[in-house]
């Protein structure tokens, strides 16, 4: 019989209302988001359920907001006996996966990424860094293109086959789009971020993550999470740890991912949170594997 993962999307999915319906309508879900919103600094209820969007826009509410939602569902699935025998998540999305495998309370999933969205916002001020998208151009073509362009650019999430997120310099990624269209790209555009994620520039997050890391321990079970950075699997606290370390400035290898999901035999995977971004990377990545996104119970 073939296995099940969840995967859960990253940052960019959020939009305000989110969890809404749910908080109000199931009492179950209104349950655990309280005990979430309850432990958190921010007031993630009112920026989630009312806006402005500007706040959630902002690294430091969008990550706990996503995660949020994507436990309280996951926590929901469970209950209707939909287990995962493999977890994983897209960038941000790692932090849930780390709840949606148990290694760590839904409570302290949240925290740690509510700590994680500060830490990238304040690292990202600091440097003049951007993002940008491009299609229609093998990532290896990618990175050897990226080799001409003076500064800080990097290849860093690779999303599907013909779709790679650069990340760096601002200048050097502005550069960076018009040589790779030059070069053949179908299209480089500029991302609506705060910051070069994922880039050897964010490397003081991935320092500061290791510090806040260190409060918590992570309870690896039978479910197992495939890690961004590696597309390997967590199997211990100290592998965990050194994964929350590199994340910030490591790549988010998601077709890598995917793919090992279908070698230790996933054929069904439900996308749990909030947009349909993984669903479709995934069909892109491989036709054949059952792909469901859960929203709402």
């Amino acid at each position: 019989m073939g296995k099940i993962a969840f995967v859960y999307p990253g940052q960019g999915t959020q939009y305000v209302g989110m969890g809404k319906e749910l908080y109000e309508n199931n009492s179950k879900a209104k349950e655990l988001f309280d005990k979430i919103f309850s432990s958190l600094d921010i007031n993630l209820k009112e920026v989630m359920f009312e806006g402005p969007e500007d706040l959630l826009k902002r690294t430091d509410y969008t990550q706990p907001a996503i995660v949020s939602l994507s436990l309280v569902l996951t926590e929901l699935l469970k209950e209707k006996g939909i287990e995962a025998d493999y977890v994983a998540g897209h960038s941000v999305g790692e932090f849930a996966a780390f709840g949606g495998a148990n290694y760590l309370s839904i409570e302290d999933a949240v925290k740690l990424v509510a700590a994680r969205g500060r830490i990238m916002r304040e690292v990202a001020e600091k440097v003049n860094g951007s993002m940008a998208a491009v299609l229609g151009m093998d990532a290896e073509k990618i990175k050897e293109t990226l080799k001409s362009v003076d500064g800080v650019v990097e290849a860093v999430n690779f999303n599907e086959p013909n779709q790679t997120v650069i990340a760096g310099e601002k200048e050097a990624v502005e550069k960076a789009c018009v040589v790779l269209k030059e070069a053949g790209a179908k299209r480089a555009m500029p991302l609506a971020v705060s910051g070069p994620f994922h880039s050897s520039l964010m490397k003081e997050a991935g320092e500061q993550l290791k510090e806040e890391a260190k409060n918590y321990t992570f309870n690896v079970g039978k479910t197992k999470i495939v890690a961004n950075t590696t597309a390997e699997l967590l199997e211990t606290d100290s592998e965990v740890k050194d994964e929350i370390y590199r994340q910030s400035f490591g790549p988010v290898k998601w077709v890598d991912t995917i793919n090992k999901l279908k070698e230790l035999g996933v054929t069904k995977i439900y996308e749990i949170g909030p947009g349909k971004v993984l669903s479709g990377l995934i069909k892109k990545i491989d036709k054949e594997i059952e792909v469901e996104n859960i929203e709402l119970i």
